[in-house]
């Protein structure tokens, strides 16, 4: 038996709702964000979980919630699944960030890999420590299903690592919605990517509120 992670990226916040970048901002979710979160516990119930691991992150948490209640598993917290920090460009949106800090701006979308927001993080320094996290699981968790709750930035880059692809392209290579799930199949071949941003544990009114 192979062992396979869900990455599951919080509900909404008011944050990916306006589009603004929300890193090491904690922010609570929206209320259809926490009806995103009851929606997946419904639908992932019945499957055998083997752990559950969470950035500490408040969105992540609650998130988490309502199916760790539901199997009666705490999840583990770990700081090397937070968000990229985003350092002065938090809470602020494309536009006013393109406009205030303009040419780190156009750094950071060139090779976000290497060029960290304006007092931020490098994608680089996510995946080394996100990567850390899933080494721990791998050698605690040789089968079974284990549950990431993580970020947008944050999944992106690991799936990126897992499939060979320069983390700089993150940004425009893989889609991460509020509440998706991509699972990753780990066995003696490495990662096999099995499924992509899945969200048809949502209903239609969820699937098609405004934001990112």
């Amino acid at each position: 038996m192979s062992l396979t992670l869900y990455f599951l990226r919080h509900g909404q916040t008011e944050c990916s709702r306006n589009n603004s970048f929300c890193g090491s901002i904690d922010s609570e979710l929206t209320p259809e964000g926490l009806e995103m979160a009851k929606a997946f516990a419904e639908a992932y119930t019945s499957k055998d979980w083997t752990a559950i691991f969470c950035s500490p992150m408040r969105r992540t948490v609650l998130t988490a919630k309502p199916l760790c209640e539901a199997i009666k598993i705490k999840p583990q917290l770990r700081d090397g699944l937070k968000e990229i920090n985003y350092g002065k460009w938090e809470g602020k949106t494309p536009e006013i960030i393109s406009r205030e800090y303009h040419d780190d701006y156009i750094r950071w979308s060139a090779d976000p890999a290497w060029n960290g927001p304006t007092g931020g993080e490098m994608a680089v320094t996510i995946a080394s420590r996100a990567l850390q996290v899933i080494e721990e699981i791998k050698q605690n968790y040789t089968s079974g299903n284990v549950l990431v709750v993580s970020h947008k930035a944050t999944i992106r880059i690991l799936l990126c690592s897992f499939l060979g692809i320069d983390v700089g392209r993150f940004r425009f290579r893989l889609g991460c919605p509020v509440a998706s799930v991509s699972v990753v199949e780990f066995s003696s071949h490495g990662p096999l990517v099995k499924v992509l941003a899945d969200r048809s544990h949502l209903d239609e009114r969820l699937l098609n509120l405004p934001g990112t």
